[in-house]
């Protein structure tokens, strides 16, 4: 049985943090807004209201949170350990990365850079893929835990490529969620039933279920929060400045960024990430 301190217990977060303890590990959760932890009691999780308690003496402890400064702030009040391994699982970019190795160093603390691939529901599921990467000893220690949350595990090698690679798969994840908003309402404003957007392409090799699932809230006009269209915003803009920093020019990406920057400043920021079409429509 493995400790682990989950300290952010949002979309992700409680769904692994509830996981983690089904797997038969002693899970803690922490979580800045402290009646969003307190259901995860039910499921034999301790909820603690500070993050030096939660990880004090834990095996692993695992940040999951919204961006690079929650994350160096809380891992910061989390007074981590010589010896402790901390997860870092959140999507916060590659310079936010770097900086998580400063208070690793500092601390002792061995940084496993394992974010992970889903949204809400295979977090529930445990069916999410996780991108790990860090010294092979700890992702061996980390390994039963990643199989709790996940389908699937890559070892990517050293700490920073799980964090890359979750970059170039969002610039895929955020096209099509873009490609599709797009196409729908390119056929609405065509006079056409959108539906047949997806009736053409039925069956063949650009029939995606993912296309499939945001089409069909867009149909709907209906966005409830698989991922959050705020969060899909400041991943596209983690996108871009890993492009800018690293010599490639991603036109796409740039205009993506632009556009859910767009939406969610009109609003729309806790919606599905799928609520960019809303900017598509024909005025």
């Amino acid at each position: 049985m493995t400790t682990i301190a989950v300290l952010g217990t949002g979309a992700m977060g409680a769904p692994m943090a509830r996981n983690l303890a089904r797997a038969g590990n002693e899970v803690r959760a922490w979580n800045r807004t402290g009646e969003k932890a307190e259901p995860l009691r039910d499921d034999g999780v301790e909820v603690h209201h500070d993050p030096a308690s939660a990880a004090a003496g834990a095996d692993v402890v695992l940040t999951m949170l919204a961006d690079a400064g929650p994350v160096l702030e809380i891992a910061e009040q989390a007074s981590l350990q010589r010896g402790q391994i901390w997860w870092q699982a959140s999507t916060i970019g590659i310079d936010g990365l770097d900086r998580c190795e400063h208070p690793a160093k500092r601390t002792g603390a061995v940084l496993v850079d394992a974010p992970v691939l889903g949204t809400r529901q295979p977090a529930e599921e445990g069916k999410l893929v996780v991108l790990a990467s860090g010294p092979d000893e700890a992702l061996d220690a980390c390994a039963p835990l990643f199989d709790a949350v996940g389908s699937r595990t890559l070892r990517l090698g050293e700490a920073g490529n799980g964090t890359r690679l979750k970059l170039a798969v969002n610039t895929w994840v955020l096209a099509v969620t873009e490609g599709t908003a797009e196409s729908i309402a390119l056929a609405e404003a065509l006079g056409l039933d959108p539906h047949r957007v997806i009736d053409a392409l039925d069956g063949g090799g650009l029939d995606l279920p993912y296309f499939r699932m945001k089409a069909n809230l867009m149909f709907e006009r209906k966005f409830p929060p698989a991922f959050s269209l705020e969060l899909a915003a400041k991943d596209a803009r983690l996108v871009v400045e890993a492009a800018e920093s690293h010599g490639a020019d991603l036109a796409a990406a740039r205009a993506i960024a632009q556009r859910m920057t767009e939406a969610t400043e009109a609003g729309h920021g806790d919606e599905d990430m799928a609520a960019v079409y809303l900017l598509c429509l024909k005025r």
